[in-house]
């Protein structure tokens, strides 16, 4: 299920109930940004909880020295809002997946030449499936391209299977004051959409 939960502003008090909820909806990726409270802390708990069942990381990862507390804490999933080799290079110098961000042609070659393992087009609101075919066709085919950013339920069916591999949602799916019930329900939506994306191919 190529899809990824970010949790920005989530709690170390609430995060086990909404990661459980997105899990059982069938959810397997899930990022907690280190711009959130206590992120760390969080992030050891979802660590804990999601152990065989889910792959963990932090979101907005700027600098190679936050790579290790994130391994400290549990996460193997690096993924960042740009494309800085140095963590990069740290992420996969302690075997971790690195998904840096990259908007353009550029910064997409420079990041797979840091060793990125793939990449977040960000921000996903101002790409559009026409613009992603065209930097699909010339990236390595065995590129795989995430979008971040604007993803809703209704959006997903205007990208049909082809340049975007998977999809990063925030807000559509979690904000701090959520229930579990709420979010379980929401990311069980994004899971049949998906589904039925899939099915379409």
């Amino acid at each position: 299920m190529p899809l990824i939960a970010i949790l920005r502003g989530i709690t170390p008090d609430t995060v086990e109930s909404i990661a459980d909820a997105l899990i059982n909806a069938g959810i397997r990726i899930i990022e907690i940004p280190l711009n959130s409270p206590q992120p760390f802390q969080s992030l050891a708990k979802l660590a804990r909880l999601a152990e065989g069942r889910a792959l963990i990381g932090a979101g907005t990862v700027i600098a190679p020295l936050d790579v290790a507390r994130v391994e400290a804490a549990g996460g193997r999933l690096i993924v960042s809002p740009n494309a800085d080799p140095r963590v990069v290079a740290e992420a996969r110098a302690r075997g971790l997946t690195a998904l840096p961000g990259v908007f353009t042609p550029t910064e997409a070659f420079a990041a797979l030449a840091a060793g990125a393992h793939a990449l977040k087009l960000f921000p996903g609101e101002l790409v559009t499936p026409a613009s992603a075919r065209a930097l699909a066709v010339v990236l390595p085919a065995t590129t795989r391209l995430i979008l971040v950013g604007g993803v809703s339920v209704e959006t997903l069916s205007q990208w049909r299977p082809g340049a975007v591999h998977g999809f990063g949602i925030g807000s559509q799916l979690y904000w701090p004051g959520i229930d579990a019930a709420e979010t379980r329900r929401r990311a069980e939506a994004f899971v049949q959409q998906m589904a039925a994306r899939v099915e379409a191919r």
